[in-house]
């Protein structure tokens, strides 16, 4: 039994639904229903009564919640007195944020000349745990995360960048709607990698009564735009900052019309910890610097 376990199970009493647990937590849902068998496995009880209707506590699953709860609880606490005071600010992150944030650091150091501020690169999951754990102080995110003794800060929204062949048939067009893409395949990652990304995308095609229609995943040796390029009548999405920095020969970028490709981009922070000033700084300038670029132009 492992904290993440407990943490799966917690999402998943919690929503009754291991599809909403799975984005909850950003991660597939297959991957969840693994880590909740392999938890009732070594429990030796049933946790949850699934069927294609329905999820439900079982007797075991009620007594064990409160359990759960109280054990993530101590983990919390129990990084929290081993925590030493120090001078520093250290950010966990991916390296998309590292161009937005640099300018934010920057800006705090002027301010806060005694402060350290460091910048690490971390995965979605990690970020999480080191700032539950108080080995980073904040961790930016794409979307929101919902973790006991957690919050979450808003710091921006960025729209998708959509990205096409040149050759393909809406390339010359710097808006598009979401209707003219749904006959184009689009080139992704899958979706266990890409969870937000992916639910975004079909949350949006929902809303306008459409299906999005998936191609093939995206190779782990291979790069979306290599596959629009030799895929013309597919299309892909970066995030703003990848997109600005990603040459843009034989491509085309563009914008969805109504802005339905919108991600929050927010900061975690352990809600217990007390928030300086330097770091209610960091914050400011971080929603400052978190902006989406102007909307990229087409380019062959």
């Amino acid at each position: 039994m492992d904290f993440r376990q407990l943490r799966y199970f917690l999402a998943v009493s919690e929503e009754l639904s291991f599809s909403k647990a799975a984005q909850k937590c950003f991660i597939s849902q297959s991957a969840i229903s693994h880590q909740i068998t392999r938890l009732e496995k070594e429990l030796g009880a049933s946790l949850f009564e699934r069927s294609t209707r329905m999820v439900r506590l079982t007797p075991a699953g009620s007594r064990l919640v409160p359990i759960a709860q109280q054990v993530l609880s101590l983990e919390a606490q129990a990084f929290s007195v081993a925590r030493e005071p120090r001078n520093r600010i250290r950010i966990a992150a991916n390296m998309t944020f590292a161009s937005q944030s640099l300018d934010a650091i920057a800006h705090v150091r002027e301010q806060y000349p005694a402060i350290d501020i460091e910048f690490v690169i971390k995965s979605f999951a990690d970020r999480i745990d080191a700032v539950a754990g108080g080995d980073a102080d904040i961790a930016l995110i794409r979307g929101e995360v919902d973790r006991p003794g957690l919050e979450t800060v808003e710091l921006g929204i960025e729209d998708l960048v959509i990205v096409t062949s040149s050759r393909h048939p809406l390339s010359a067009f710097s808006t598009v709607d979401l209707g003219d893409l749904a006959p184009y395949p689009l080139l992704l990652p899958p979706r266990h990698s890409q969870v937000l990304i992916h639910t975004v995308i079909e949350d949006a095609f929902r809303a306008v009564g459409r299906r999005v229609q998936l191609g093939p995943s995206i190779a782990s040796d291979h790069t979306a735009t290599l596959d629009v390029i030799t895929n013309p009548r597919a299309w892909t999405v970066l995030y703003p900052s990848t997109a600005a920095e990603t040459p843009r020969t034989g491509l085309a970028y563009m914008r969805e019309a109504r802005n339905r490709l919108s991600i929050p981009v927010c900061g975690v922070l352990r809600n217990d910890a007390p928030r300086s000033s330097a770091m209610s700084s960091l914050i400011l300038a971080l929603r400052q610097s978190m902006t989406s670029p102007a909307p990229p132009g087409s380019e062959s």
